[in-house]
């Protein structure tokens, strides 16, 4: 994952700094759990004591920006960052908020629903909120 990133950042004509480098390091040692700017930003400060929040958050909405990486915005928690850009599923725990990747079944894709809809698509995001496996025993019984 990581060579990949850096090789398409090198291809949108991101320089590889050490505090970018150091980031990309955080993130992918941490994707699945799909981290936030703040843990990535903790994280990357032990390998780059110099780092500096804003330098974490803007190289992660860059990399966003260019199709890097997605950025999962959130009203009632913390933005996160998502190393899988392709079409998938998020499952979002409400109870410890980790939030896992699934591959679904093809569904309808963007491209099928632009054409049908005459419309432009620029971004997809599919989530189920519930409960992981781990919350499941400490939450009181859920139908539905």
């Amino acid at each position: 994952m990581k060579e990949s990133i850096l090789k398409r950042m090198k291809e949108k004509g991101m320089k590889l700094t050490r505090q970018r480098l150091a980031i990309v390091d955080a993130f992918v040692e941490q994707i699945l759990l799909h981290p936030s700017a703040r843990f990535i930003y903790k994280q990357a400060k032990k390998k780059y004591r110099g780092l500096s929040f804003s330098t974490v958050y803007l190289t992660l909405n860059q990399l966003s920006q260019r199709g890097i990486i997605k950025m999962l915005e959130f009203d009632q928690m913390e933005n996160r960052f998502d190393g899988t850009t392709n079409e998938h599923i998020n499952l979002i725990c409400k109870g410890c908020r980790k939030i896992t990747d699934y591959e679904a079944p093809p569904f309808l894709q963007a491209e099928e629903v632009a054409k049908k809809a005459h419309f432009l698509v620029t971004d997809t995001r599919l989530e189920y909120y519930g409960y992981c496996p781990e919350c499941i025993g400490k939450t009181p019984s859920r139908s539905g």
